[in-house]
């Protein structure tokens, strides 16, 4: 009985703290113009991001292969947070704490400054 109710305790946070980060996300793309249900929408809300961040829909492609999904899901990452006028500590934030920073991105009075950091 207690393990049967730990589990359903876990579960009810995990789908919470899921929920938040979608919404989190979700305003992220509706501060850079785009909108923001996109975030729900396997792959077409990676094109989107690359939209935000001023790469070609191709990068999508790139992200498709083992080794190199990595390598190019962190620049996309830090282009987002230079889109925001953020710097590469940011990055470091949102990768590793991605919790505490993408509701500071969302949420907080960071502006959509342009493709990584370009002026709209």
């Amino acid at each position: 009985m207690t393990t049967t109710l730990a589990l359903v305790i876990y579960i009810i946070i995990s789908v919470a703290i899921t929920v938040f980060l979608i919404i989190a996300e979700c305003k992220i793309y509706e501060k850079a113009g785009k909108p923001g249900w996109a975030v729900l929408i396997p792959i077409y809300n990676i094109i989107v991001m690359l939209e935000i961040v001023g790469k070609p829909w191709w990068w999508l492609l790139l992200m498709l292969i083992p080794p190199i999904n990595i390598i190019f899901g962190i620049w996309m990452i830090n282009l987002l947070s230079k889109s925001f006028g953020k710097d590469e500590g940011f990055t470091v934030g949102l990768i590793l704490l991605s919790i505490i920073f993408y509701p500071i991105l969302g949420f907080g009075p960071a502006k959509y400054q342009g493709p990584a950091g370009k002026a709209v």
